[in-house]
């Protein structure tokens, strides 16, 4: 009698152990009792004030919306290249089911690595390389340069902007590009210089690039890199500027006119939300400025109301289909290279590679 009471209490309790684990099979996690884990490779420290601090203050807004959750952990300063393949596998191999990778110089490791854990999902930011297990995501900036574009071409006096840019890649060529249409489409006597760093974060050679152009005769600095160095170089001399990545007025002052800026947390919280509910699957998102994930900061006291106004038209007639790249757009040399009632396609933006009519500079190899 007792060893038939103990087989059907063992049967019993063999039963409930399965059923708790198909339960758990079922339920992607997002418990406190187990909570999703999120990983962030950052490129740079939280306190660039720019690129990096937007996607920190995206996860900080995904911990207050999921609070126990989820558990999320970052690692800042990961260098491009080998080295993050490393960094991006300890966090697989240390059980978290999903890693974002920040920076565009991360695509490939991040590939090699999902190939290892095909239960674990991966996210890239502004690759273009998926499998089932790792999507890409980044947002429409080049609407936002579009238009503080307009703001700096009313604005400039000599009709000379200079433009501190990183890494002659897509991304940041696209950028010059919107930024420098956005200028001409109200001053075409302005001209944009371009410098290039070659670096996404390196505050001395950040500011150097930017006093180099000051003294080429720009009265408005921008850029495309990750700290506020450019805009403070650009208030030391008595010069206007516009921000890149968050609000840098906020940082530096009214001379900072506003800032086509970033706002991660929106996505953040909905992909997370659907990898916790099992909805998630791969994608390549590359959001309007409708979504929310790219937009313009405030504009400074400085900033005119005829020029916001003309900003918010502009902005109206995006939102309405006439995006930024569509013809007449000649290139550097006056070729047509879009013409009138032609729009580029995506896969035409995301590859281009020359500079619009107006750019003063190369793209640097």
């Amino acid at each position: 009698m007792k060893r038939y009471v103990w087989m059907t209490l063992s049967l019993v309790l063999i039963a409930a152990m399965l059923l708790s684990g198909c339960a758990k099979k079922a339920t992607p996690g997002g418990t406190p009792e187990d909570p999703y884990k999120v990983a962030f490779i950052y490129i740079g420290p939280p306190g660039d004030l720019g690129w990096t601090y937007e996607h920190d203050r995206g996860r900080k807004a995904l911990e207050a919306e999921y609070g126990d959750r989820i558990e999320t952990k970052y690692i800042e300063n990961v260098p491009e290249g080998p080295d993050a393949a490393r960094v991006i596998r300890e966090f697989a191999q240390q059980g978290y089911d999903m890693v974002f990778a920040t920076s565009f110089g991360y695509m490939d490791p991040m590939v090699e690595v999902a190939q290892e854990f095909p239960d674990v999902k991966f996210e890239h930011c502004s690759g273009y390389k998926t499998a089932d297990n790792l999507a890409t995501y980044f947002g429409r900036m080049y609407q936002a340069r579009y238009l503080a574009g307009i703001v700096a071409g009313r604005m400039t006096k000599n009709n000379i902007i200079g433009y501190v840019a990183a890494f002659a890649i897509p991304e940041v060529v696209r950028g010059i590009d919107a930024f420098t249409l956005g200028v001409r489409s109200v001053n075409p006597e302005a001209q944009v210089y371009v410098v290039w760093t070659n670096t996404w974060f390196d505050p001395v050679i950040e500011r150097e690039a930017a006093v180099a152009l000051l003294d080429e005769g720009a009265d408005i600095i921008t850029q495309h890199q990750d700290t506020t160095e450019p805009q403070k170089a650009a208030q030391e001399r008595g010069m206007l500027s516009i921000g890149y990545d968050s609000d840098m007025r906020a940082f530096v002052g009214d001379t900072v006119l506003t800032s086509p800026m970033w706002n991660w947390g929106p996505y953040y919280i909905q992909t997370i939300g659907a990898a916790m509910d099992g909805t998630w699957a791969t994608h390549q998102y590359w959001g309007p400025m409708e979504d929310g994930v790219t937009g313009l900061a405030e504009y400074s006291p400085k900033v005119p109301q005829d020029v916001r106004d003309e900003v918010e038209a502009a902005r109206q007639k995006i939102y309405d289909g006439n995006d930024v790249f569509c013809g007449p757009i000649k290139d550097q040399n006056g070729q047509e290279r879009v013409a009138a009632g032609q729009c580029m396609t995506d896969a035409d933006m995301l590859g281009l590679d020359w500079l619009v009519e107006g750019v003063i500079g190369t793209i640097s190899e």
